[in-house]
C-alpha cells in the first residue's frame, strides 16, 4: 500500500507597488530565481493613491503569508510639497499608515525606497545615501553604471539579458551596501535609502546568494 506523500505547500507572498518599474523587476525577479521557497505574486492596484494602496495592502493581508508594500518616497514627498494649506499632507497620512501596520499587522512588511526603486539599482555599484530630489536624478546616475538603462518594459523583460540579469552580479555589493545605510528616518526624508535587503533576506534569496559557491 502507498503511502501518500506530504506535499509542503509554498508560502503564498503578495507584493503591492504602483508602478510599472517594480512590477516589471520583481517578475523579473521570479523568472531568474525559480528556486525560491515562495510564490510571489505582484499587484498593482487599479486606483494608485496612497490610501487606495494601503487598502490593498490591509486585504490582501487576509490570503496571503507575507505582504510586501514598495513604497517610492518621492512621489509621497513630491504630493506633500504641492498640498493645499490645511489639508493633510500624503507623508503625514503615510508615516500614520506605517505605525498602523506595525502595531497591528505582523504578517505585512512596508519596504522604502528613496527616492526609487532605481536607487537600490544604485547600490548595486556604490555605497551612497546621497540625495535626490526625485527619481530622474537618480536614474540619471545609475546610468554612469547602465549607460543604456531605459524605463521600458523592452529594457526590463528582454530575453537573457533583463534587469534582473544584469543586476545580479552585483546582488552581493548591493546587500552590503544597504546594511550599512541608515534606516528610514521620518525626520530625514530627502537621505537616499533603500530597504530591499529586508524582502531577499525574508525570501531567503540573501543568504543563498552570498553563501560560497
Amino acid at each position: 500500500m502507498r503511502t501518500k506523500r506530504h506535499i509542503k505547500e509554498k508560502k503564498k507572498f503578495a507584493i503591492v507597488i504602483d508602478g510599472e518599474t517594480e512590477y516589471w523587476y520583481f517578475q523579473m525577479l521570479k523568472r531568474n530565481e525559480k528556486s525560491i521557497a515562495v510564490d510571489i505574486e505582484p499587484k498593482i492596484p487599479q486606483k494608485k493613491k496612497l490610501s487606495d494602496q494601503y487598502q490593498s495592502v490591509i486585504e490582501l493581508s487576509k490570503n496571503y503569508d507575507k505582504v510586501y508594500w514598495i513604497i517610492d518616497l518621492d512621489v509621497i514627498i513630491s504630493e506633500s510639497l504641492s498640498v493645499k494649506k490645511g489639508n493633510k499632507r500624503s507623508i503625514d497620512t503615510f508615516l500614520e499608515y506605517k505605525k498602523i501596520i506595525a502595531k497591528k499587522y505582523k504578517n505585512i512588511t512596508l519596504i522604502i525606497n528613496q527616492p526609487c526603486l532605481e536607487f537600490w539599482f544604485l547600490v548595486h555599484f556604490e555605497a551612497t545615501t546621497q540625495q535626490f530630489s526625485n527619481c530622474e536624478e537618480a536614474g540619471k546616475k545609475l546610468k554612469k553604471y547602465l549607460p543604456d538603462y531605459e524605463k521600458s518594459k523592452k529594457y526590463f523583460t528582454k530575453n537573457d539579458h533583463d534587469i534582473y540579469i544584469k543586476l545580479k552580479p552585483h546582488l552581493n555589493t548591493a546587500f552590503s551596501n544597504v546594511d550599512k545605510l541608515p534606516l528610514f528616518d521620518s525626520e530625514n526624508l530627502n537621505k537616499g535609502t533603500s530597504e530591499m535587503g529586508k524582502f531577499f533576506e525574508e525570501i531567503q534569496l540573501k543568504k543563498r546568494l552570498s553563501s560560497p559557491k
